[in-house]
């Protein structure tokens, strides 16, 4: 039973430019007629009005309820709370499952919203009362870095299509053809025929800048030589491709600048001193846990937020929709369940990637945790690599709710080791 029964609740159905707003009485009836405010000041000030007059009336606190919707929310959200106005957000799938429980199909703003209202009002759900806006801006910055990385990487994939039509041959030369060395030759001699007429020694110079000597620019030279030569003959000498050959190369030097600054801003933000001092101790954190460099552990903290909201690893598990979706009906039980994925879709992508790199070894032949290596190759038997790496991202879940919850940096130690200190400290608290 939700602790707010006996209060009057407003539930608002918030959309990008209004919202509509329902208000139950304590005793659960309806109040008034749901109504419209727009998302301006005068809109919010009418807002908050009608809930002092509600208090009023009433002679208690009323609690304010809105879904968590992208970004629409948050301005209303963070208006009410500077005024003192006690309000939650709530997860869209908890409304969506109980909206449709009526025999009629019936979906409109003024029913969402009395239906937002009633489920915080007599069910006892997961509630939000937090918003942090120089965190908020941290995990906005994080995600635009994915965003953009993913579209540069489109782009990408253009060139290399390009170049294959253009310049065959060519995507074998550099193992990454927007390195600066190779974008600097593209710019410069685009076509096979501008190369096999180009100055040797300005050809050297600019492979010369990657710093690998000059053993290394030769052999380049070389190969660009001898693949202009058969490019010549099987390329498509398209004065068109050509035009946009060099458009995806802008695009991708512009997107490569815009990333920089990202990169460069979310570094400035984490020193002003706005952040929170315990997120930036959980970034210092989980950076002890190998695999993890400093700008996973930021995206995974800035989508975590505060670690108090999880009083369990699998409650972590689930935030980042890593629990397997349950298929069941009778006596029949589903075998080939997936990850829910229900949750925070960077978060997961950011741990993802932790996985791979904490079963791989390091260039000295060391692995990179040897522990999480050994589970793998362990616990394979026969499955697929991806299910192997989404055990891998469970036990990674369940490392970062350890050194979250104990503050304490991580240490890699033999599973049978780790299962006899805690069968000791598990003694020694009966004992005492």
């Amino acid at each position: 039973m939700s602790k707010y029964i006996n209060n009057p609740v407003f539930g608002i159905d918030v959309a990008s430019e209004f919202s509509i707003v329902a208000i139950l009485a304590p005793n659960g009836e309806i109040y008034r007629k749901s109504f419209r405010i727009n998302h301006t000041l005068e809109g919010f000030k009418h807002l908050a009005s009608e809930i002092e007059k509600v208090e009023k009336k009433f002679n208690m606190k009323a609690v304010t309820f809105m879904e968590s919707t992208g970004v629409y929310h948050l301005s209303l959200f963070h208006f009410l709370s500077d005024n003192k106005f006690d309000v939650f957000t709530i997860n869209p799938l908890i409304t969506n499952s109980n909206k449709n429980f009526d025999i009629r199909k019936v979906k409109n703003d003024k029913k969402d919203a009395l239906t937002i209202a009633k489920i915080c009002k007599f069910q006892d759900i997961k509630l939000s009362s937090r918003f942090d806006t120089d965190l908020y801006a941290l995990k906005s910055l994080c995600r635009e870095y994915y965003k953009l990385t993913d579209t540069k990487s489109t782009y990408k994939k253009k060139l290399s299509n390009d170049l294959r039509l253009i310049f065959p041959g060519y995507t074998d030369i550099f193992s990454n053809i927007t390195s600066k060395t190779s974008i600097q030759i593209l710019k410069t001699y685009p076509m096979p025929k501008d190369i096999l007429s180009a100055n040797k020694d300005d050809l050297i110079n600019i492979l010369l800048n990657s710093k690998k000597g000059i053993m290394y620019a030769e052999d380049k030279y070389s190969k660009l030589i001898s693949t202009s030569k058969s490019a010549q003959i099987i390329g498509i000498p398209s004065s068109n491709l050509f035009i946009k050959l060099i458009s995806d190369i802008n695009i991708i030097e512009s997107f490569e600048t815009q990333i920089k600054l990202i990169l460069s801003e979310i570094q400035n933000l984490l020193s002003s001193g706005k952040i929170p001092e315990n997120i930036v101790v959980n970034i210092e954190l989980l950076q002890s846990i190998p695999g993890i460099g400093e700008l996973t552990a930021i995206t995974i903290i800035s989508e975590i937020g505060d670690i108090r909201n999880f009083t369990k690893p699998k409650h972590l598990v689930a935030f980042f929709g890593l629990d397997p979706s349950v298929n069941e009906s009778g006596k029949f039980k589903g075998n080939n369940n997936h990850i829910s994925k229900r949750g925070t879709r960077i978060g997961r992508r950011a741990l993802y990637a932790v996985a791979l790199a904490s079963i791989r070894c390091k260039r000295n032949g060391n692995a990179t945790n040897s522990v999480l290596l050994d589970y793998y190759k362990n616990n394979m038997n026969g499955k697929s690599k991806k299910v192997g790496l989404v055990a891998i991202m469970h036990k990674l879940m369940k490392y970062i709710f350890s050194v979250l919850r104990s503050q304490k940096l991580y240490e890699i130690r033999n599973p049978k080791l780790h299962c006899k200190m805690y069968v000791e400290n598990t003694t020694l608290v009966n004992v005492a």
